[in-house]
């Protein structure tokens, strides 16, 4: 899931370099931290938090195969 992430936001933002994605799994449970530059929050976050929420509908339904939860916070 970390790396699926790290494409997406990687993919939106001027400053790909500064992309850091960390991901601490919980049992069936996976967190996964979502740090970009202050200047790309909100090509990250998008209007209304549309490009946010549709970056954790796609990890949600990556992660329906291997039965986990995945919640995924951008810092």
């Amino acid at each position: 899931m970390k790396e699926l992430v790290e494409v997406v936001a990687k993919a939106l933002v001027e400053n790909p370099d500064e992309v850091v994605v960390t991901e601490k799994v919980e049992g069936k449970n996976v967190y996964i931290e979502l740090h970009v530059a202050a200047s790309d929050m909100g090509k990250v976050i998008g209007k209304q938090g549309r490009i946010a929420k549709a970056i954790r509908t796609v990890v949600k339904a990556a992660s329906f195969k291997d039965n986990t939860r995945v919640d995924v916070e951008i810092v």
